[in-house]
């Protein structure tokens, strides 16, 4: 895509055609294969055209995925109110030490099946399926030889038993394998309602234990029956046979698409293993249990992003030839996440010692340097985070990989020094230098992705509607006096999301309003169907 040639340039995203993807199934599409389009393309979205599939299905994966993510932070949240602080940290010791293990799940299977478009797609899927099951009986295999190392290196062999057990809930969730199927065929209430057994599950059993002091083994013991509960279910609607197929062929292709998300997924786990071994050995258990806190608080920003990013990501796939579509998919989608993403992010820095004093209680108070610095690194990580879903959409998978290594440099010399030095002040330093470098380097492949995109005008899109809110809740703490009470936080945080609210609808009215209007095509759609069929 030569960036020179001002015909190789997409459209503006805000002044693209509204036809473009709606004519995709016609002959007059240009690029690529129609008969291969359409192999992609679900029955849904040739019938009431992809954007206005593609918006019913954000709003259902909204309901969802919001759901999931609420419920999450909830159960760390109670988990946090019931177990000591020691407690926690060895949870986050032993779920860190798995996710060192499980990088080897993240290899991108679901993803590759939603990209192909073979002729028969119940043997793709049972190769898709024999993948991902070999990766998950690696995964057990190399778990029970890491939790041992890493329990003598921690100082804590506690964590033994329960991590080798806790490490059987991967083979439950490639049980859940056939819920990939509904996700390409964009069916996104049967996929979310299948999900959902698993968090549902795990919530229920973890806080009723958590509430009688089983400490961490509420934990383990909730994941572990969510995870082989939803794979009943799963199995249970599974519309294809299974089958065990493992072909040399499919293994290279699934090993070309996956072998850059492993070693992203390994980098990031990595560096946050190595965080809290480096913060146990240097400012202790306390400390370890700081970053876990903060690093829990957080994922619920990255759960609602996956939101928009999940829903288009088959779309996407469906019109991965079509330059103008990718870029105007890629913009719009990312300005939806940053709506809500930039907001939190921002408040969640605002507001942390209020969460830390008023929610998690004053034993939680070295955990507020981080969790702000995790707050400001969330709103920054919207700028453009869905960048990966167009690159494996594409096939183009190697940036990602590129792009970990150098976070991985960044910790080894930046923050891990930091961190030695300075304590969780210079582990937030550190972590928020490692985002602002992060966002150089994803600028850079973005910028060669898309030739029409600019970092800077986003980005000035992306915090006009936080201007304002932020502005007047500073304004207003610097004439607060006394003692700070939950009830003024609470007003301040019930005046800042009303705010940003407001400055949201006035900065994005016209996105939101195109939005809207697809889904009232889609509706309006619906019936004429029915009275033709």
């Amino acid at each position: 895509m030569a960036t020179g040639d001002a015909r190789d340039d997409p459209p503006a995203a805000d002044e693209a055609p509204p036809q473009l993807i709606d004519d995709l199934t016609s002959h007059e599409a240009t690029g690529g294969s129609l008969m291969t389009r359409e192999r992609r393309m679900p029955a849904a979205a040739r019938e009431f055209g992809l954007r206005q599939h593609t918006a019913r299905g954000t709003l259902i994966n909204a309901a969802f995925q919001i759901g999931f993510a609420l419920l999450n932070l909830v159960r760390r949240l109670v988990v946090a109110a019931f177990l000591t602080v020691s407690q926690y940290a060895i949870w986050g010791i032993l779920l860190v030490t798995l996710f060192l293990v499980v990088f080897i799940k993240d290899a991108g299977v679901a993803d590759k099946f939603v990209q192909q478009a073979e002729d028969d797609q119940e043997v793709a899927f049972q190769k898709a399926f024999s993948v991902d099951l070999l990766l998950s009986g690696i995964a057990v295999v190399l778990a029970w030889v890491a939790v041992p190392i890493f329990a003598v290196a921690y100082g804590h062999t506690e964590i033994i038993v329960p991590g080798l057990l806790l490490s059987l809930a991967f083979i439950g969730s490639s049980l859940q394998s056939p819920i990939w199927i509904f996700y390409r065929q964009m069916d996104f209430v049967r996929q979310r309602t299948l999900q959902a057994i698993d968090p549902c599950v795990a919530f229920a059993v973890t806080v009723a234990l958590a509430a009688i002091g089983l400490g961490y083994w509420s934990v383990v013991i909730g994941a572990l029956t969510g995870s082989f509960a939803g794979a009943a279910f799963a199995l249970r609607a599974c519309p294809y046979r299974l089958g065990i197929r493992l072909e040399r062929k499919t293994l290279g292709e699934y090993f070309h698409f996956s072998w850059p998300l492993v070693v992203a997924s390994a980098g990031g786990l990595a560096t946050v293993q190595a965080a809290l071994l480096i913060a146990t050995r240097t400012i202790g258990l306390a400390g370890a249990g700081a970053i876990s806190l903060a690093g829990s608080v957080t994922t619920f920003a990255h759960g609602v992003d996956s939101i928009v990013t999940s829903t288009v990501y088959p779309a996407v796939c469906a019109v991965r030839d079509r330059a103008e579509l990718l870029f105007e998919a890629f913009v719009k989608s990312n300005r939806l996440a940053i709506m809500w993403g930039m907001p939190f992010g921002l408040g969640l820095a605002l507001f942390a010692p209020d969460l830390v004093h008023f929610v998690f209680g004053d034993r939680w108070e070295p955990a507020i340097v981080v969790i702000r610095a995790f707050g400001l690194v969330a709103a920054i990580d919207q700028l453009g985070f869905n960048w990966t879903a167009f690159l494996r959409a594409l096939g183009r998978t190697r940036p990602i990989a590129t792009l970990a290594v150098l976070n991985i440099a960044m910790f080894a010399f930046v923050t891990a020094p930091l961190l030695i030095l300075f304590g969780l002040k210079g582990f937030a330093l550190g972590w928020l230098i490692g985002e602002l470098v992060h966002l150089g380097g994803r600028t850079y492949f973005l910028a060669q992705l898309f030739s029409g995109f600019r970092m800077l005008r986003h980005m000035v899109r992306a915090i006009s509607p936080s201007v304002l809110p932020v502005a007047l809740l500073l304004l207003a703490r610097s004439f607060e006096s006394g003692e700070r009470t939950a009830g003024v936080a609470v007003a301040e945080l019930v005046g800042y999301g009303g705010l940003t609210l407001a400055a949201t609808l006035f900065f994005e009215r016209k996105l939101l309003r195109e939005v809207i209007g697809y889904l009232r095509r889609r509706t309006a759609a619906e019936p004429q169907a029915a009275g033709a069929g």
